[in-house]
C-alpha cells in the first residue's frame, strides 16, 4: 500500500486543534476530508506534532496510506483545491517508504513563539502574536531560559490533562531574541509535554518583565508542581515550524 508524506501549513485560529475533537472542527478533519474527496477513499493522517486550538504550523509533517499510487504533485494540488476556503495548505507531497512514520520517526521538533512587545496592539497578524504592552527584557528572558535546558522533570510546565506517560523531557533549545518590537522564543526537543512551550514562555516572561528573578524561574522547575508555573502564554503566538528525521 503506497505511503505519502505531506508538509502542511495552517492558521490554527478557526480550529479546535490538530486532532479530531468533539467540540469543533480540527485541522486533521479538514485535511482528511479534502484528501478523501479526490482519492475516493477515507484516509487517516498521522502527524509529527499535535497542536492545540489556536496554534499554527508552518511545517507540519503528516503521512497517510492509500490503496493506489498517485503523483505527489497531484496529491498536493488536488488537496489544496478541496481545502478552500480553510486556512490550510499542502506545501509539498512526497512518496514515502513504509518504514517512515511522521510521529515515531521524528527525532526533534521545533517551535517558535512570537511576542509583540509594544504599547500599541497589532493591527496586522493579530492572531500570530502574544501582545505584551509592558517592557520585556529579552536578555533576561534568555538567561532564565538557559536554566531550563537539559533533561528534567517538567511537571511544573505540564498541563494537568497531559496524557504523556512521564514528565521527563530533554529540552535542547530555548533561545530568546529581540528584533525591534518582536521577541521570538525558539524551542527544540525530541518531544514536548502538553502546553510545555506555552508554559515555559509564560514563565520566562515573568522574569523578562521584572516580576520574577532568574533564580525563581529555576526554582519553579525544581518544584515539580504545576502551581509553581507562571501564566500560560496564549496559543496565538505559537507556531510549529519544523521536525527533524534521522539522515535528513
Amino acid at each position: 500500500m503506497p505511503r505519502y508524506r505531506l508538509v502542511v501549513e495552517y492558521d490554527g485560529t478557526p480550529f479546535s486543534g490538530w486532532q479530531h475533537q468533539r467540540n469543533g472542527r480540527s485541522v486533521q478533519e479538514a485535511l482528511e476530508r479534502a484528501l478523501g474527496r479526490f482519492l475516493g477513499e477515507a484516509v487517516r493522517l498521522h502527524c509529527a506534532g499535535r497542536t492545540d486550538a489556536g496554534v499554527h504550523a508552518s511545517h507540519q509533517v503528516v503521512h497517510f496510506d492509500v490503496a493506489r499510487e498517485w503523483r505527489p504533485d497531484t496529491i498536493r494540488d488536488a488537496a489544496n483545491a478541496h481545502l478552500r476556503p480553510d486556512p490550510v495548505a499542502v506545501v509539498a507531497a512526497f512518496a514515502a517508504p513504509q518504514t517512515f512514520h511522521a510521529r515515531t520517526s521524528a527525532i526533534r521538533r521545533h517551535y517558535v513563539y512570537r511576542i509583540l512587545n509594544r504599547r500599541s496592539p497589532p493591527a496586522l497578524d493579530r492572531t500570530r502574536y502574544w501582545h505584551v504592552p509592558w517592557r520585556l527584557d529579552a536578555a533576561v528572558m534568555h538567561e532564565a531560559a538557559q536554566t531550563l535546558i537539559g533533561r528534567h522533570d517538567f511537571t511544573t510546565f505540564r498541563a494537568s490533562e497531559c496524557q504523556a506517560n512521564s514528565p521527563i523531557r530533554t529540552l535542547e533549545q530555548l533561545d530568546v531574541t529581540r528584533e525591534g518590537d518582536e521577541i521570538r522564543v525558539k524551542a527544540a526537543a525530541r518531544s514536548f509535554l502538553h502546553h510545555q512551550v506555552r508554559s515555559l514562555v509564560g514563565t520566562i516572561a515573568q522574569a523578562g518583565g521584572g516580576r520574577w528573578s532568574v533564580a525563581q524561574v529555576r526554582a519553579a522547575l525544581d518544584a515539580c508542581d504545576r502551581a509553581a508555573c507562571g501564566p500560560l502564554a496564549p496559543a496565538a503566538g505559537l507556531t510549529f515550524v519544523g521536525v527533524d528525521y534521522e539522515g535528513e
